[in-house]
């Protein structure tokens, strides 16, 4: 369990984020919404402790993020960034091996292979193995990625903004997969999303932020109406229900 406590965070004369609060539960899909400069990736940031917070803490199990070390943060927390643009060509493989760093420090051992091969298995682009990245679809590079972070076998993994660029057959298989990650690997999984139909329909819990602040936290079923939304986003949205389940209409 993951629990944030009072965090704030500016940059220069901006204040980002505004003593935020909230507990992330385990094993369940929690996805961060809100308009642009809302503080999502922020937020995310500041968890995964790859950017310092003016106060309050993050504890991970109990313990402080500021009094673990830099390798063992790498061994809990994987982190895939809203732009992940390398500016090497290298084969999927060698993609796929980055996230056996911190237990390996780049000399694979035997463990090392069979973890990158079962991340590879379970994304289903060991076919792949030899082809470069430029030479996959943007969908199927995505799921390279996320083999990445798999390989690097944490029990917490962060997700910015994964659907930015893909369509939408590839966004719903992406989201799939996140929800299957959670089911078969028993992951911890925080999600910034912008389309707050696929949080709906997807995370098992949303955390709306306004202005650098959580304006509500909430299941879909409590979460998707319009007297949340609408504050949130500055949009007036029509609800209505497709299989159960609430849906965001964005035009009157």
């Amino acid at each position: 369990m993951i629990e944030v406590k009072n965090i704030s965070q500016s940059y220069g004369d901006t204040q980002v984020l505004k003593d935020v609060s909230l507990t992330i539960k385990d094993n369940c899909v929690t996805a961060l919404v809100g308009a642009n400069g809302a503080g999502k990736s922020t937020l995310l940031g500041v968890i995964a402790n790859l950017i310092p917070s003016n106060s309050g803490s993050v504890n991970f199990d109990g313990k402080d993020i500021s009094g673990i070390k830099l390798d063992e943060i790498a061994k809990k927390i994987a982190f895939l960034k809203q732009s992940h643009q390398l500016n090497v060509r290298i084969p999927v493989r060698d993609l796929v091996e980055f996230g056996r760093f911190p237990h390996c420090g780049g000399k694979l051992q035997d463990i090392d292979h069979q973890k990158v091969n079962k991340a590879m298995q379970y994304m289903n682009i060991l076919e792949f193995t030899d082809k470069y990245l430029d030479e996959i679809s943007g969908g199927q590079r995505q799921r390279a990625f996320i083999a990445m972070i798999l390989a690097q076998d944490t029990p917490y993994i962060f997700l910015d903004e994964p659907l930015n660029n893909l369509d939408i057959k590839y966004s719903v298989e992406m989201m799939k997969i996140i929800t299957q990650l959670v089911k078969d690997l028993g992951k911890t999984i925080v999600v910034v999303l912008h389309d707050i139909n696929f949080a709906a329909a997807y995370a098992d819990i949303i955390v709306a932020m306004k202005d650098g602040e959580i304006h509500k936290i909430g299941t879909p079923g409590e979460m998707i109406t319009p007297e949340v939304l609408n504050p949130v986003f500055g949009h007036k949205f029509n609800i209505t229900k497709c299989d159960g389940k609430s849906v965001c209409l964005y035009f009157n």
